[in-house]
């Protein structure tokens, strides 16, 4: 959509003031930049496999444990416009913040898509003088799409091998088993790198491998005498926040004194004139890493989904670190830039692009590969199945719509008293009066290990779920933090208080009717996406369409 048109639309729509006066500053171009240093690395993170443009409502609430509260990343509303000095009601406000997220969706329309991130790059990578460009992916890529779930990750290789991407890191990319991974990465025309997944002693003694590491941990790329070391930090909690049977042979972690043996080695040997570590750690391990460790130039982080549209600098013994996260569901393009000169880093600018397609041409190219890849899936994908009658969404710290119509499908179909539903940050937003389509589904559920159990279990074991749960979510050592958001729970509530002791954090737990839950007495459970054990019941997908069908 043109600009013209973009502004005709407004008006058709009738939109608040407060939404439309912003317009007016929007330009003919929306992302020019005056040339800036001699190197240029553009980070993606966390698409989660959407290949079309989607709306993806940012979270309203980011709750942190003591000693993070009011800080980037966990800012979010106004608190966030004011930090970052974001004008509220602007195109930027929509993009960065959940604030009048339905109103503001219909003015600005979907976001992200491949097609018109496929335009973002060339746009830059074009207006570049020096040329020297990279395209860095955080990894979460393979996987949150139904197609991605039935071509096994093929749908997105193809995708991202079109797009440029020079080099990623990866955690979901690991949930479809070993063989599935190595089949992937040798399809990949760039390098995966990940420095902290190595063979357990067993598997390297028995196959005799020369090295204990999967894969390459780091690349040097070189252009007109200028050397880059991307380091890949995979997500360390994989075998704890997915199935370890997945990937039985393989070890996971931070891995801080290897991260840092490599660092050394790289800078005393001048490998390198830059040292970046692409990481999917999550925005709060970064930030603790970055002051322990001593070398690293940039972080380039992902897995909590937060969209900083500034770095945030820490100091460590080697001077200071910048450390970024670029968002997630393809909405957004990181773009820095670095001056390099006498073998290091002089200088840097970071900025957080929104990637709004009504602002944006799609590329030709891309647009047919992904018609081309989607075609055999559309009947499926298009399936009608009701109408949204509120906002769906999934992210926010302790429960979204999206995730309470999952819960109630649990209730529902499994004839159960309590529901569970794991605290994914993947998912796309449905806006009210929008057709739910199977496609919506599965961008809610599509993953390897789908299916839904029923258990009787304790009001003990339930506390202690939750408990576990929070301590993943709010433990005061980042290091500690292996979860998503709070496990959804319904049927019941809850109180808890953050920053209570481990394993006092949970309280007042209370059935719907108002009854505490009796510690000795056993409550029929309804959950999916078992971790430790492959369940039988069947997939979430096939209950929530039931469900849709039957009582929607």
């Amino acid at each position: 959509m043109k600009r013209r048109h973009f502004l005709h639309y407004l008006g058709l729509a009738g939109l608040a003031p407060a939404l439309s006066s912003c317009l007016s500053s929007i330009p003919e171009i929306l992302y020019p930049a005056a040339d800036f240093g001699n190197a240029t690395l553009l980070h993606m993170t966390d698409c989660h496999a959407q290949l079309l443009p989607v709306y993806y409502r940012e979270p309203s609430t980011n709750i942190a444990a003591n000693g993070l509260i009011g800080y980037a990343p966990h800012l979010t509303g106004m608190e966030f416009l004011r930090f970052f000095g974001i004008k509220p009601g602007s195109k930027e406000a929509y993009a960065f913040t959940h604030l009048d997220f339905p109103e503001a969706a219909k003015v600005y329309g979907r976001m992200g898509g491949f097609a018109y991130l496929a335009t973002l790059i060339k746009q830059i990578k074009q207006s570049s003088s020096h040329g020297n460009c990279l395209l860095l992916d955080g990894g979460d890529t393979w996987q949150g799409s139904a197609t991605s779930l039935w071509t096994q990750g093929a749908d997105m290789l193809a995708a991202c091998n079109l797009l440029g991407v020079n080099v990623m890191t990866g955690h979901w990319e690991f949930t479809y088993g070993s063989a599935q991974v190595i089949k992937n990465i040798q399809q990949f025309k760039g390098d995966f790198v990940a420095q902290n997944v190595s063979l357990d002693e067993e598997t390297q003694f028995t196959s005799g491998a020369e090295t204990s590491t999967v894969f390459k941990p780091y690349i040097i790329k070189e252009f007109n005498n200028i050397r880059i070391a991307i380091i890949g930090q995979a997500y360390p909690y994989t075998p704890i926040a997915n199935p370890s049977y997945l990937i039985p042979d393989w070890q996971f972690g931070i891995q801080e004194q290897r991260l840092q043996k490599t660092v050394d080695d790289i800078r005393q040997k001048k490998s390198a004139d830059a040292i970046i570590l692409l990481s999917h750690n999550g925005m709060d391990i970064d930030l603790k890493l970055a002051g322990k460790m001593s070398g690293i130039d940039v972080i380039l982080g992902g897995h909590t989904h937060d969209a900083i549209p500034k770095p945030i600098w820490i100091k460590n013994s080697g001077g200071k670190t910048c450390v970024t996260n670029a968002g997630s569901h393809g909405k957004f393009l990181g773009v820095l830039d670095l001056d390099i000169k006498q073998n290091r880093v002089r200088d840097v600018r970071y900025r957080l692009l929104p990637v709004f397609t009504n602002l944006l041409e799609p590329d030709p190219g891309m647009q047919r590969l992904i018609t081309e890849l989607r075609k055999p899936y559309l009947t499926k994908l298009q399936q009608p199945l009701g109408v949204a009658d509120k906002l769906l969404y999934r992210r926010d710290t302790y429960c979204g719509t999206f995730d309470q119509l999952l819960l109630d499908a649990l209730l529902k179909i499994n004839d159960s008293e309590i529901a569970l539903s794991p605290g994914f940050r993947w998912g796309t937003t449905v806006l009210p009066g929008q057709q739910i389509t199977y496609e919506d589904v599965m961008n809610h559920t599509a993953i390897s290990y789908p299916n839904t159990q029923r258990r009787n279990l304790t009001g003990t074991k339930i506390k202690a779920i939750l408990e576990d749960a929070a301590d993943n979510l709010f433990n005061t050592d980042p290091y500690y933090q292996q979860g998503g958001d709070m496990v959804r729970v319904g049927g019941m509530t809850f109180h808890c208080d953050p920053n209570a002791e481990i394993g006092e954090r949970i309280t007042q737990m209370r059935l719907n009717n108002g009854e505490l839950l009796n510690k000795n007495k056993t409550y029929a459970v309804s959950s999916w996406a078992a971790v430790k054990q492959v369940a039988d019941g069947r997939p979430m997908a096939d209950v929530l369409v039931d469900y849709l069908q039957q009582y929607q």
